[in-house]
């Protein structure tokens, strides 16, 4: 084979791995297509047969091993669904009625709340827009 056949011939076999690729999703030979496509390039750049196939190697292998360890990464890692009172620590409320460090309401989450304040020194008016810090029972610490 010559120098011009070697890039064909590793482009053909990007094809024919290109197919099954298309067929059912297998990102595993998209990795190999690219493997196949970088041996095409050292082709092209003029090395040699033994080293075409150990570019064509490299190239797969390090792609199925790092994108596989992403995957399994992200598949493992599930998003954080906070419900209930978790749902409502950080969210802001607007004072209805004066908070101090005893009593109080807020509107939280479109329902109306008793409320006390984080702080024994603060004092939030009516009309105000607070910070939920936590939820004991029925009643919003805000600050």
């Amino acid at each position: 084979m010559g120098l011009v056949n070697d890039w064909v011939w590793w482009l053909a076999a990007a094809g024919v791995l290109g197919i099954p690729l298309v067929i059912t999703a297998m990102p595993e030979l998209g990795m190999f297509v690219i493997g196949a496509v970088a041996a095409a390039l050292s082709s092209v750049l003029g090395a040699g047969g033994v080293l075409q196939v150990i570019v064509f190697l490299a190239v797969s292998v390090s792609l199925v091993t790092v994108v596989r360890a992403v995957a399994v990464r992200h598949r493992d890692t599930r998003p954080e669904l906070r419900t209930g009172i978790d749902a409502l620590k950080g969210r802001s409320a607007l004072v209805l009625e004066r908070v101090d460090n005893r009593t109080g309401r807020v509107k939280l989450g479109g329902e109306i709340w008793s409320a006390r304040s984080y702080d024994a020194t603060l004092v939030f008016e009516a009309g105000q827009e607070v910070d939920v810090v936590e939820i004991e029972g029925a009643t919003a610490v805000v600050m």
